[in-house]
């Protein structure tokens, strides 16, 4: 009789635990789907849109670099959004422009010098699949948590930056005070 009440509570102990998991891992990934950053719902359509412009950053600054640095150009990107420093939308930052000096600068330079024009359909499929597991499954990069900011392996802004890491070409940067 006890050997039987063991088994019946091992059972359900095993029972309970993959329930409250698999509610957990469902509620984590429903709050991704329905909510932006800052707690207030959106409709699948602007959800859609925020995907769109997230794979567009994407594929025009990192198309063909590794996946990884696809990955981390994307995380800059939601890191931006997330800070209260930039707009909390992913296309608002996305398209972001601001005026020094009475130049029109891009936060992201393909928006002002080439447009957004798709030339490779293989690598915007590639670069909407990273948006999909970044937005969408929260995938992310441990090293790239506080990335705010990044350049070209071929330029040199002279920032006065935190270093984080290089990932193919480009290199990547933190806060001054290390915050997002």
């Amino acid at each position: 009789m006890v050997k039987t009440f063991n088994l019946f509570l091992k059972i359900g102990l095993v029972v309970l635990m993959v329930f409250l998991v698999t509610k957990f891992t469902t509620s984590r990934i429903h709050y991704y789907n329905t909510k932006q950053y800052n707690g207030t719902p959106i409709t699948m359509e602007e959800r859609d849109k925020q995907l769109t412009c997230l794979a567009k950053n994407i594929y025009h600054e990192a198309a063909t670099e590794p996946f990884e640095g696809k990955v981390a150009v994307a995380q800059v990107t939601l890191n931006r959004a997330a800070s209260g420093k930039f707009p909390p939308d992913i296309c608002d930052v996305v398209y972001q422009k601001n005026v020094f000096y009475g130049k029109v600068v891009c936060q992201f330079s393909w928006y002002c010098e080439n447009g957004p024009k798709v030339r490779s359909n293989a690598h915007y499929k590639e670069s909407m699949e990273v948006a999909k597991k970044v937005l969408l499954e929260n995938f992310r990069l441990p090293s790239m948590h506080k990335a705010m900011y990044y350049h070209a392996d071929y330029v040199n802004p002279n920032w006065n930056l935190p270093k984080i890491s290089q990932i193919g070409r480009h290199i990547f940067y933190g806060e001054k005070n290390g915050k997002i």
